[in-house]
C-alpha cells in the first residue's frame, strides 16, 4: 500500500471572511452616521472671520435652531418659541457655564432669530453663541491675483 501524500498548502490569503466583515462595518456606519448629526441642519450665515466655537459641539450643549420657514428647535425636537425660557432654565441648572448656540438658518426672518434670542435671555442664558461658516474664497479662473496694499 502507498501512503497518501498531504496536497501542499495554499499560500494564498482567503479575501471572503475580510470582505464580509467590512461589508457588514459599512451597513453600521451607514445607518449610524445620519443619526450622529446633533439638532436640525441648517444653512448657516456665512461670515468672514467667525469665531470658532468648539464646546458647541459638546454632547452637553444647549444648542437652539432657526430653521428656514421660522419652526423652531430645541436640540432636534420641534418647539414653540414661548417654552424656551423654562426648558432652557431646566438645562441650565446646577452648571457653571450658561452658555447657550443658536444656529439660524440664512434665510430665516431675523423677526424670528431675535424672538428666539429674547427668550433664551429669559431662560437665564448668559452668554449666546451665533453659529456661523467662513465664507470660502471666491477666484475666478484666469484673474490675476488683488496686488497687496503697503
Amino acid at each position: 500500500m502507498q501512503k497518501q501524500k498531504a496536497p501542499p498548502p495554499v499560500a494564498d490569503i482567503n479575501v471572503t471572511p475580510m470582505v464580509d466583515v467590512m461589508l457588514v462595518m459599512l451597513i453600521i456606519f451607514m445607518v449610524i452616521t445620519p443619526m450622529l448629526s446633533k439638532g436640525v441642519s441648517v444653512d448657516l450665515v456665512k461670515t468672514k472671520n467667525p469665531i470658532a466655537m468648539q464646546s458647541a459641539d459638546k454632547e452637553d450643549a444647549v444648542l437652539v435652531a432657526v430653521s428656514r420657514d421660522g419652526r423652531v428647535y430645541f436640540g432636534s425636537t420641534q418647539i414653540d418659541p414661548k417654552d424656551l425660557p423654562p426648558k432652557i432654565k431646566d438645562m441650565l441648572t446646577n452648571r457653571l457655564d450658561k452658555t447657550c448656540y443658536l444656529k439660524a438658518d440664512q434665510r430665516a426672518r431675523y423677526e424670528k432669530v431675535v424672538e428666539v434670542v429674547n427668550n433664551m435671555r429669559a431662560g437665564g442664558v448668559d452668554n449666546l453663541g451665533l453659529l456661523t461658516e467662513q465664507v470660502q474664497a471666491e477666484t475666478t479662473p484666469g484673474a490675476a491675483p488683488a496686488p497687496a496694499k503697503q
